[in-house]
């Protein structure tokens, strides 16, 4: 038996995600990454993150070379940046919550 809705990758499931994201805007995907990265940090500890930017890092030097971060350090020191404020907020804000 197959299951209920659409189909993952099909034109009718990017249409769900985007008429989604449409209505609760991007600040919903933000609050509920944060609270996943609560729920981790309750359950695993502060370590978990360090642990795991390493090994990022550690495969990152891996596949690019030790030269990679010079680089990028290099070009990040010396181009010019852009505000680091965020535009003003132009989108509908998020639904109240029932609480």
């Amino acid at each position: 038996m197959a299951k209920p809705g659409v189909k993952a990758g099909t034109p009718q499931a990017k249409h769900g995600g985007q008429a989604t994201r449409d209505k609760y805007g991007p600040e919903h995907y933000r609050a509920l990454g944060k609270l996943a990265g609560a729920a981790i940090r309750e359950r695993r500890g502060s370590e978990f993150f360090a642990q795991i930017g390493r090994k990022g890092g550690q495969a990152t030097r891996d596949r690019h070379g030790v030269e990679h971060f010079s680089r990028i350090g290099a070009a990040g020191g010396s181009a010019p940046h852009a505000s680091r404020e965020r535009p003003e907020d132009t989108r509908t804000p998020p639904r109240p919550s029932n609480g």
